[in-house]
């Protein structure tokens, strides 16, 4: 590996390691998210229920919540997508990142309910996944050296 793909690697490593520690402070503490800690666990399992619900009320609800809980969950996982695969060969097939990721979100959105810091949506999860899939998109448009197609 030549010393510039090192920095290169070095530098996209320490970005993804302190975007993934702001993303998890957003996810659990950020954004005026207070602990439940009384009351039923907070999920939805039926999928595209509360994308419908956006969709639906897109005239009713503001529009920062609709576009913050659609475009938001899909965007703040798109340079996933994009640094992984450069960062990880293993990540460099579609489908193994998309397995991986379903996994990781998915123990994410666990984790939110169980700890009360919020709910647990499949809905979620299929956003953030999806932002996942646009940024390997992206990737494989700029880079096509790094995709493979196991």
């Amino acid at each position: 590996m030549t010393i510039r793909k090192e920095r290169r690697q070095y530098i996209l490593g320490v970005l993804i390691i302190v975007y993934s520690a702001c993303l998890l402070y957003w996810m659990f503490i950020g954004f005026g998210r207070t602990r439940h800690a009384n009351g039923p666990l907070v999920y939805n399992v039926i999928p595209f229920e509360t994308i419908g619900i956006f969709i639906r009320s897109i005239h009713q609800a503001s529009n920062v919540a609709w576009i913050i809980n659609l475009f938001g969950n899909i965007g703040v996982f798109i340079p996933f997508g994009l640094i992984l695969p450069i960062l990880f060969k293993r990540l460099r097939s579609y489908w193994r990142l998309m397995v991986y990721f379903f996994l990781i979100v998915t123990v994410l959105e666990l984790s939110q309910m169980l700890l009360r810091a919020g709910s647990c949506d499949i809905d979620d999860v299929i956003l953030n996944v999806t932002g996942v899939c646009i940024g390997y998109g992206i990737l494989r448009l700029l880079f096509k050296r790094y995709i493979s197609y196991e």
